[in-house]
């Protein structure tokens, strides 16, 4: 990557490199249960009481977290019948509920929210004001296994600017499989190497290299997958062409290497005006208003601008 002839567009994973699932995932499940176990309401049996009362709910996450992963490196696109990630998430919380003793903590209604919450995670803090930045120089878009409506959830809930939302929902395939990174590049009217990847996660960054992509690496705290060794072989070896340690700033080091200055704050519309910001609703609340009810009165438009009620 040459700094004086940098790529078009900048695609970014989302998931541990743009938003903390960790933390929010894992807070909304200890308040969720607790709320439940306390409710008058509630019947629930003692021995899901019991179990919940000893439950680590920041390992259930890590497991929650660990299923998507394989769900979406086992699943062959040639084989058809694609799953949503919303729906693999909602499937995946009733088996870890199930194998950790807590099922008949929730009920049908209260499941389908809970699994919800992976539509409403925080960013980490360089995050939006980072991509404000780049959008000064970039055409910037999602590039995560996370369907449409997720990612247009999380970009309006985080506050996150992106001039484009993609999904690898649209390709029927999921990361790492190449027609996804391919995909993208097309949808943007772009070859692959007018595109930088920017991801946490090396092995992400590995497979869109092999499909012509330049690559920015974003050390986030407990997401790399690899081996230490690994991890130093990669440094070593220079395939990533950015590499912003986790000490550096993440988004906003990135855009700074760039030339980019800090931006006026707001959402960036398709064509790159900022037009105005979102409400932005408590940590852990799952139900949210729709972007179509909010488009409705005036405040979120579907392409991801702002505008005045």
């Amino acid at each position: 990557m040459s700094l004086t002839n940098p790529p078009k567009a900048l695609l970014t994973d989302v998931f541990g490199t743009v938003v903390d699932w960790r933390s929010t995932v894992t807070d909304h499940l200890v308040k969720t249960a607790d709320e439940t176990l306390n409710s008058p309401a509630a019947s629930i049996p003692s021995a899901v009481r019991t179990a919940a009362a000893s439950v680590d709910w920041g390992d259930l996450a890590a497991q929650w977290r660990r299923s998507y992963y394989h769900f979406t490196r086992s699943y062959d696109p040639s084989q058809g019948g694609f799953k949503s990630v919303d729906q693999h998430h909602l499937e995946a919380l009733i088996r870890l509920l199930r194998d950790n003793n807590l099922e008949g903590l929730w009920d049908e209604q209260e499941l389908t929210e809970t699994s919800m919450i992976w539509h409403f995670l925080d960013p980490w803090p360089d995050s939006a004001d980072g991509l404000n930045m780049l959008n000064q120089k970039f055409e910037t878009a999602t590039l995560s296994n996370g369907n449409t409506s997720l990612l247009t959830d999380l970009a309006e809930y985080a506050k996150l600017p992106y001039k484009h939302i993609v999904s690898a929902e649209e390709f029927k395939a999921y990361k790492p499989h190449p027609n996804v990174y391919n995909g993208a590049a097309k949808r943007l009217g772009l070859e692959p190497s007018q595109c930088a990847l920017i991801a946490a996660h090396l092995g992400d960054l590995e497979a869109s290299k092999r499909c012509g992509y330049q690559t920015i690496y974003i050390e986030r705290a407990q997401e790399e997958g690899w081996e230490t060794e690994k991890v130093e072989q990669a440094k070593k070896e220079g395939w990533v062409d950015m590499w912003v340690s986790i000490d550096e700033g993440g988004f906003e080091e990135v855009a700074r290497r760039f030339g980019c200055t800090h931006a006026e704050k707001g959402m960036y519309h398709e064509t790159g005006g900022i037009t105005g910001t979102t409400s932005h609703p408590p940590t852990g609340q799952v139900d949210k208003s729709s972007t179509e009810q909010q488009a409705k009165a005036g405040t979120f438009h579907e392409d991801l601008s702002i505008t005045e009620p």
